[in-house]
Parts: structure tokens; C-alpha cells; sequence
């Protein structure tokens, strides 16, 4: 992988305070608590039979930058709709957080129920160049949570990268913590998530790392391939 596409992913996951329990609703609005409100189109209306598929990430969940119905989880949910799949997306994407952030909200974060959760965490543990065991130990335990609070749900964990400046040695254990997490923990591996837009120009805004509308639907559509199957799966 170009090591430019590893400084992106880490460069953009800054932004509002580290650890904010914060959720973007569709509206843009900002809300805390449990207050998450779910990402549903006007053609799909939250009902009973609908089942939650659970956003948990950084602000490239949050969508940083991007009109908020242009976020990836917001535009899965156009996705979900036009394949008349039984769900609603929640974005609990807060920009800045680490994997330490997201396993002190956690608990608030579960007491909603959901029947897929996908985790996109640790690259900004990577950006302070924290140990890599310290962050796989964390991750570790954001997913035994998850495994604890909601047994039933399937999980995604999406693959993040390093900076390459912190070191070969670093890097290669930043990369091998994702898998290594997927294997312990049974839960699937999703590909790095900025694959094909980090380090492009035309794919990103003006800071050059987050993604602007072409990269974030690119992002989607890789969201998407790894996301449908177990959707479908998890409808049956």
C-alpha cells in the first residue's frame, strides 16, 4: 500500500475532541447520550421490522467535511433502501476519537439494540504513535463488549493503516492488529477503508485527506462490498 495512503487515513480522523459521545444525526445535527437518531430515507421509514446496522468510528464515519446526508453510513442507507433490505443506520462516528474514546462510550453507544456493528477505530491511536499493543488491547476489548452487550449482532471491523514515518517495524504490527483482532475475536474483516481515494487529490477535500463527494462514494462502495453479504445473511 502507498505509504501516502497510510498518512491520510491518520491525518483525517482529527478534528472535535477525542472521546465526545457525539452522533451525527441526517439533519447535521449534533446529539449526545443516547440520543443517536438513525440515518432512514423518507421511502424508509424506522418501523418495528426494521433492523439497526450500527455505525462506531472516527470522523471518517462522521463524514467530516461532507453535507450530512453524504457521510458513507447515509449513503448505505440509499443503498439498503434501493435493495429493499429490513434496515436503518445509525452514524456514531465522532471525529478525533480514539479506540480508548470509543470503548468509555461504549456502554451508552449498546443500550440501543443492533444487529450490525461496524468499528472503525484505532487510526488515531496510530497519529500519537501510541503502542500497538496497548491499542490492540483496547480494540480487543471494545469487541469483547460488543460480544457481551449484544451477542446476536454481527460485526465488521475495518481495516486501518499507519503512518509510515513512525517506522517499517510499527507499521507492519499497526497493519497485522486488524486481522489479528478479526481472528480472536470470529468477526469479519473489512479492507482498508480509504483504499483507492487516500492520497488523491481529486477523490479528496482541500486538506487533502478527508474524501469529498467522489472519494466518499468510492469509500461506500467499499463499505458496500463487504457489508451487503452480511446483511443479506443477517435478514434470512
Amino acid at each position: 500500500m502507498a505509504c501516502v495512503a497510510a498518512c491520510a487515513v491518520l491525518l483525517a480522523c482529527g478534528g472535535e475532541k477525542p472521546g465526545a459521545a457525539v452522533a451525527r444525526d441526517t439533519a447535521g445535527a449534533i446529539t449526545t447520550g443516547t440520543g443517536m437518531k438513525p440515518a432512514v430515507s423518507n421511502q424508509a421509514t424506522a418501523n418495528g421490522t426494521r433492523q439497526t446496522v450500527l455505525f462506531l468510528g472516527t470522523s471518517l464515519t462522521a463524514g467530516l467535511g461532507l453535507d450530512p446526508d453524504s457521510a458513507f453510513p447515509q449513503q448505505i442507507q440509499r443503498k439498503i433502501d434501493a435493495s429493499a433490505l429490513p434496515y436503518q443506520t445509525v452514524n456514531a462516528g465522532v471525529s478525533g476519537e480514539t479506540s480508548a474514546g470509543l470503548l468509555r462510550r461504549l456502554d451508552w453507544v449498546l443500550q440501543e439494540p443492533a444487529s450490525v456493528i461496524v468499528v472503525e477505530t484505532g487510526a488515531n491511536d496510530g497519529l500519537r504513535g501510541q503502542p500497538v499493543a496497548g491499542t490492540q488491547a483496547t480494540i480487543a476489548q471494545v469487541l469483547a463488549r460488543i460480544k457481551r452487550d449484544r451477542p446476536a449482532a454481527k460485526v465488521l471491523l475495518v481495516q486501518m493503516e499507519a503512518m509510515p514515518n513512525l517506522g517499517r517495524d510499527y507499521t507492519a504490527a499497526f497493519h497485522a492488529m486488524f486481522p489479528a483482532l478479526a481472528r480472536e475475536h470470529g468477526v469479519a474483516l473489512m479492507p482498508f477503508l480509504l483504499d483507492g481515494v487516500a492520497g488523491r487529490a481529486d477523490l479528496n477535500q482541500g486538506d487533502g485527506v478527508h474524501p469529498n463527494d467522489a472519494g466518499e462514494r468510492l469509500v461506500t462502495s467499499t463499505v458496500w462490498k463487504a457489508l451487503e453479504p452480511m446483511l443479506r445473511s443477517k435478514a434470512m
